[in-house]
């Protein structure tokens, strides 16, 4: 897995302060995307331990909420298995913290996935401009939704993050 940034101490992707993870690779290629240099999943610095120990640094702090991945798209082929791996390593060492996860790909696509057992909240589909709205809040288009996965799970419907 590649990657771009570690953005620290972030208020604009997620809930409360967190840890953003900018991963390389998309193929949804979105129309007037805010941050198309990381859709080559070639692209940017090798996801390491040291990378890895920059953002738990991060989520050893009290007033961090959370990580959140974004990128490029953390569900693309080439960073689907580590963001997992991530995640779940996040889940049992950091449980009071969030993992908020950004993918052009829709709930109904991946629910089947490992990952959406570690994800607290999962902003889904593709940036849509026709239907961009600069008033919603975690989202850029009226075509996106932002899903509390464990409700959702368990209720077997899709639940939306108040």
């Amino acid at each position: 897995m590649r990657y771009h940034n570690i953005t620290k101490d972030d208020m604009l992707n997620g809930d409360g302060l967190r840890v953003v993870l900018w991963v390389s690779g998309c193929t949804h290629c979105c129309k007037e995307c805010h941050n198309p240099i990381t859709w080559d999943p070639n692209s940017g610095i090798l996801f390491d331990e040291a990378a890895k120990m920059e953002i738990f640094a991060e989520l050893e702090k009290d007033y961090i909420s959370g990580v959140t991945f974004s990128g490029g798209d953390p569900l693309h082929i080439n960073n689907t298995f580590e963001i997992t791996e991530l995640a779940k390593e996040m889940k049992e060492k950091y449980p009071g913290k969030t993992i908020w996860l950004y993918t052009g790909s829709v709930w109904e696509e991946i629910q089947h996935l490992d990952i959406v057992k570690y994800i607290d909240i999962l902003v889904d589909g593709e940036f849509e401009l026709e239907k961009f709205d600069a008033n919603l809040h975690w989202k850029g288009s009226v075509n996106q939704r932002v899903i509390d996965v464990p409700e959702t799970i368990r209720t077997s419907k899709i639940v939306l993050h108040a």
